[in-house]
């Protein structure tokens, strides 16, 4: 492709060469020496720029042509491309198509995609019917910058529609032009196109002005850009007499060209006098300005001489310098061709070697500025012997792949569409074996305005509020300026029902008056933009704008989009339905966009079927089907895989292909990402490639391209055909590492409400790659000084988008990190405050606890500066108790806490902390849970103590009636005591969910007294006491072992020790008194016959003791009472009738009285009488 614009170039080149200040004129066929000219018009003609020619036509005439010639110099060649790509149709002709690379190439799959999104976004958007009335809009304009051939008549286009048909007028350097005083100037029918007409005479340089076209209706008026129409100029070079160039072999040497200036500039290429290219390479190159460089000069090169040439766009012409002629000074006057190829060439003719210099740019460092979206073109061309080398880097990352490419053998670095990304400092590296050097460039990139946000076209229904935006972004940051209807904003007639908010305008409560036509401008020192708006007030029913029951074919898997255009004002709401039946289709699987677009985000076997989208306002709805197809995908499950073959061998690549039976499948080859040419060496069929006769040139990659009208799969192998490769080495590794030096020249651009690009340059990274930067920010208001990170990028960008909060005052700062360690802080940028919105977002944390019995405090992490989103940031706390249909209370708090009073104690409350700032309130906050102050619980219920053996005690016990909080456990105290004795006291902690305790004895004997009682976070509560039981022998135990201390202890037992020694004196008196008598006492009433006690003569003493006697009484009782006593010793002692026995004991009488006393003292004396007591124990 680029072969046969460079072939088509030379060619004509090569055919003829005219004399300097001779010019040609392919139009008009006009030559002074016909002999001489270069045949460029039968190249325009075979359509070589046009499509339409064919390519087999264009490209015969470029084989031709390169038999002619050799190829010229990648310089020529991007050159000589450009300049066809931009070559404008002539009048008359038609319009022009794309440059023959487009025609040739199939577009890769990302065009297909971004012209899919860009058609699908353009369908989306809503227009007004032309039926309806509506404001005039700008559909075709000229460029702003309108060159033409000063040979053809000159067209300035403008068109436009509305509603009624616009009528036009045209301004010129910004007075008003009028038509039809000028006889050549005429505006085309139902349209402002401008047509100068030359055919009667005239220069067309007396038109050259800046012409802008107006297009107005009765309910407003659009604006054109403001268009610079320039006259294309081919100035002849001026004469001169160049001397022969003088120099020693193996310095350096510049030809310079300085062509005549043109518009636009003329193409440049080196020819001798006979029409030879130039050879070129590494060593002798043409540089950008035109200029030829010789990095050394050999004695061949004073073989020719050397012709500067311009080619002129527009005229078609070429115009060519008089030639240089050289004559080298040389030791070895003697040119052999045989050193050429010499290896060590220099040396054989006595050439002296030499580290390289610079020829091109001179010095160390230089600068380049650069717009965004142009191309950015370095250049380094260095002299030395032998002939240098030319790599390139960028500091601190890695050069853009996707967009550089090399040129001029090495010594030009392009790199297409810049970005701001693409901005740093680049270094080329120039060396040769004795040594080498650098240049570094200092790339800035800068952009003429463009869109962020453009405004569009305003569709109202009478009362309704609306907005126009225009929102643009530049380096420097461009100014926006309103119009309406042509006119500045401040001169239009006041309305009441317009706002203007800087780069917007407010519409409130719009009228059928309100509608016209707006402009916004946007300009700074590098472009401006212009785009104009309408706002149209209408009240339409809803209507479908797209034909009825379409077919969407989809594959499998992807994600498609249904669109439904519609109009309606008001701006109706769009519904979607499946099979006409089920519910709106929004959520999921689908998406339903502004515009009305159904997404379906990834498609499925079961989604295809019939979708209804219905469009209702309140004056009516209007409803239109689609059908939805679901194929299954082209995969290549057969891929050809990489392979190394000898030459000479044959190759076959594999590519075999499912796809779905109903799609059409077409199956083609690139070679290195081109059109593979398939020559009588290959054979291409259904499933393979075969290629005979392997040759170097073979040698690549090879892309199989499965593809239908609605997808495409594609496979890539690397055929290696054996042959030395060369291994380049990287001369930077040898050298010491350390840390980055800090990235420095930080620039903000693309201005957004929530976001911004940070650019920076990067620091050298002293030999180590960078491999990250870490974007810190500050703000000013609530922690000033203090710097958080941002976000993290790797080392092979220079600018990134950041994504802003609203209301921050930012200042950036950027860190680079290799793997030696993070260098130092950037400077920081300078500051960006984003504009305030509601908070999306609430506090978090949010927390609802008592610090008292009858409180409960609010409590929640506080926003930060980056969620704050606007000034005076507060809260709205609301409470209430839960499960009543209390109201919500609330307060509005500034800090981060609030305290809620006379509360019931640890009671639970629905909790809510809303953020709000000046702009609004942030969303709908989530309910929290939270208690009141927590008190003491009350005592553990049924705390019972029960002992199964002498080993153990088991305790259960019952939560509290009132726990007044939450319980954190159970705390029990115990202690043994033995009588008055206590022993150590224990304490034990317990979990709130264990109520029951086995504790083992100590010892069988001790008793245990317990106290529990329950714990929340306020402390312990009321206690309870129990005792374990007491064992079964613990009176006897307590006798052993306490009770003999015990004083009426001692005096119980003296007491029962006189006792016994009463009985025993008195065992001892009845023993001495004996038991049975032989001397019968005489009594006045004589024994029974009864008596047992008579047989023998006999009277047992102990029994009649308790036997009544004759004469006594028998009480109630039972007790034997004798009727008198008078019982005294002078019965004894005195005269009596008792007498003693034989031994001196007293009987008779005495015995008898005796037992008389007895008897009476059982009834009268027994309480007192110590011998009755006696007697009656005994």
């Amino acid at each position: 492709m680029r072969r046969l614009a460079a072939s088509g170039a030379a060619g004509a080149a090569g055919a003829a060469a005219a004399p300097a200040a001779d010019s040609t004129d392919c139009a008009q066929g006009r030559s002074p020496r016909p002999r001489r000219l270069i045949d460029l018009c039968a190249l325009w003609d075979t359509g070589v720029s046009s499509p339409a020619a064919g390519w087999k036509r264009a490209s015969g005439i470029a084989r031709r042509r390169l038999n002619e010639a050799e190829t010229l110099s990648s310089v020529q060649e991007a050159q000589l491309e450009r300049l066809e790509a931009a070559r404008p149709g002539r009048l008359g002709s038609g319009e022009r198509g794309p440059v023959l690379r487009m025609a040739r190439q199939p577009p890769p799959p990302s065009v297909h995609a971004a012209i899919l999104l860009c058609l699908l976004s353009l369908s989306g958007a809503i227009e007004i019917p032309m039926d309806l009335s509506q404001p005039p809009t700008i559909t075709k304009q000229s460029v702003k910058d309108h060159i033409v051939d000063p040979r053809d008549n000159i067209l300035i286009e403008c068109e436009a529609k509305g509603n009624p048909a616009p009528s036009f007028h045209w301004t010129r350097n910004s007075r008003f032009f009028n038509i039809a005083k000028d006889p050549r100037v005429s505006m085309r029918r139902k349209s402002g196109t401008l047509v100068i007409d030359f055919r009667s005479g005239g220069r067309p340089e007396e038109y050259e002005g800046e012409y802008q076209c107006f297009a107005r209706n009765k309910f407003g008026t659009a604006l054109s850009n403001r268009i610079r129409l320039q006259v294309s100029k081919s100035p002849l070079w001026p004469k001169e007499n160049l001397d022969p160039v003088v120099v020693q072999e193996g310095a350096p040497l510049t030809l310079q060209c300085n062509p005549p200036p043109g518009l636009p500039s003329p193409v440049i290429f080196w020819m001798s006098s006979s029409m030879e290219p130039i050879t070129q390479d590494k060593r002798v190159s043409q540089g950008h300005n035109g200029d030829l460089y010789f990095s050394n000069v050999m004695l061949q090169d004073m073989q020719t001489d050397y012709s500067c040439n311009a080619r002129f766009h527009f005229t078609h012409t070429i115009q060519q310098k008089n030639a240089f002629t050289l004559k080298v000074l040389t030791n070895n006057p003697y040119n052999d061709s045989s050193l050429r190829n010499h290896p060590d060439m220099y040396s054989a003719r006595g050439v002296a070697e030499r580290t390289p210099s610079f020829m091109y740019p001179q010095g160390t460092a230089s600068s380049q500025m650069v717009l965004r979206g142009m191309d950015l073109l370095l250049e380094c061309i260095a002299s030395g012997v032998p002939t240098p080398d030319i790599a390139w880097y960028k500091k601190g990352g890695d050069l853009p792949s996707d967009k550089a490419k090399f040129e001029n053998f090495n010594k030009a670095l392009r790199i297409t569409n810049v970005s701001e990304e693409d901005s740093g400092e680049y270094f080329c590296l120039a060396s040769n074996k004795m040594g080498s050097i650098r240049h570094t460039i200092s790339v800035r990139v800068k952009a003429a305005p463009y869109w962020l946000d453009e405004p569009k076209n305003l569709i109202l229904a009478p009362g309704e509020d609306g907005r126009l935006v225009c929102r643009a972004n530049g380096n420097p940051k461009p100014t926006v300026q309103w119009m309406v209807n042509g006119e500045p904003l401040q001169s239009a007639p006041p309305n009441p029902n317009r706002e203007v908010a800087g780069d917007t305008i407010i519409f409130r409560d719009t009228q059928i008056s309100s509608r016209a036509v707006y402009q916004c401008n946007t300009s700074n020192e590098h472009g401006y933009l212009l785009a104009n708006a309408f706002v149209s007030v209408l009240d339409v029913p809803p209507r479908m704008l797209s034909p009825r029951n379409q077919l969407i074919r989809v594959i499998l898997y992807n994600r498609t989009r249904l669109d439904c255009p519609f109009f309606g004002s008001p701006i109706p709401t769009l519904r979607w339905f499946k099979n006409g039946q089920g519910s709106n289709l929004d959520g999921g699987n689908y998406h339903v966009y502004e515009n009305g677009s159904l997404e379906i985000k990834m498609i499925r076997k079961e989604d295809q079927g019939i979708y209804t989208c219905v469009a209702t306002n309140i004056l009516g709805k209007a409803e239109n089907q689609v059908r939805l197809e679901v194929k299954d995908p082209t995969r290549i499950y057969r891929m050809p895989e990489d392979q190394v073959a000898k030459r000479g061998t044959t190759v076959q690549l594999e590519c075999r292909v499912k796809h779905d039976p109903s799609l059409k499948l077409t199956v083609s080859w690139l070679k290195d990402d081109e059109p593979l040419y398939i020559g009588n060496r290959m054979k291409k069929e259904d499933d393979s490639l075969t290629i005979f006769g392997v040759a170097e040139r073979d040698q690549g990659s090879y892309t199989c391209v499965a593809s239908t009208e609605l997808d495409q799969d594609l496979a890539k192998a690397y055929l290696t055909v054996l042959a030395d490769q060369a291994t380049p080495t990287n001369r930077l590794a040898a050298l010491p590492k350390g840390r980055p030096d800090r990235p420095r020249d930080l620039e903000l651009t693309d201005l957004a409400e929530r976001s911004v690009r940070l650019t920076w340059i990067p620091g050298d990274d002293n030999n180590s790659p960078i491999t990250d930067y870490v974007v810190q920010f500050e703000e000013d208001q609530f922690q000033p000084g203090v710097w958080h990170d941002h976000s993290k990028f790797p080392g092979s960008v220079n600018s990134a988008i950041l994504q802003l909060s609203p209301y921050v005052n930012y200042q950036f700062r950027v860190i680079a990190i290799n793997e030696v360690g993070s260098s130092h802080p950037s400077l920081p940028s300078e500051r960006y405050r984003t504009s305030g919105a509601p908070p999306e977002s609430n506090p978090a944390d949010v927390k609802g606890e008592g610090t008292r019995k009858n409180n409960m405090e609010i409590t929640w992490t506080p926003m930060n500066a980056t969620s704050a989103f606007g000034p005076n940031l507060r809260y709205i706390v609301k409470w209430r108790r839960r499960e009543t249909r209390e109201t919500w209370n609330n307060a509005t708090v500034w800090g981060s806490r609030y305290v809620v009073g006379q509360t019931p104690v640890y009671v639970p409350y629905e909790i809510r902390v809303q953020a709000e700032n000046d702009f609004g309130k942030g969303p709908e906050p989530d309910t929290v849970i939270g208690y009141s102050g927590e008190d003491l619980p009350s005592a553990p219920r049924r705390f019972r103590v029960r002992q199964p053996n002498l080993e153990t005690i088991n305790l259960e016990w019952d939560h509290p009636e009132h726990p007044n909080g939450i319980l954190i456990g159970y705390t029990l105290k115990y202690v043994a005591f033995n009588g008055t004795k206590l022993g150590k006291q224990i304490v034990e902690n317990f979990s709130p969910n264990q109520t029951k305790f086995t504790m083992q004895r100590a010892d069988p004997v001790s008793r245990y007294r317990f106290t529990l009682s329950a714990r929340t976070q306020v402390g312990s509560g009321e206690a309870v006491t129990e005792e374990s039981p007491a064992p079964p022998n613990e009176a006897y135990t307590n006798n052993q072992a306490d009770i003999a201390t015990q004083g009426w202890f001692i005096g119980l037992m003296c007491a029962i020790a006189l006792l016994v020694l009463i009985l025993l004196i008195v065992c001892f008196i009845k023993r001495s008194r004996g038991g049975k008598y032989p001397v019968r006492e005489k009594k006045d009433v004589p024994l029974g016959p009864e008596d047992p006690k008579e047989e023998d003569g006999s009277f047992d003493y102990s029994d009649e003791d308790n036997k009544p006697l004759q004469g006594s009484q028998t009480s109630l009782d039972g007790t034997i009472k004798q009727q008198e006593s008078d019982d005294s010793l002078v019965d004894y002692g005195e005269g009596g009738e008792g007498q003693f026995n034989e031994d001196g004991s007293f009987i008779g009488q005495y015995t008898v009285k005796k037992d008389k006393e007895e008897t009476e003292g059982n009834e009268s004396s027994e309480a007192t009488s110590p011998v009755n007591a006696i007697y009656s124990l005994a």
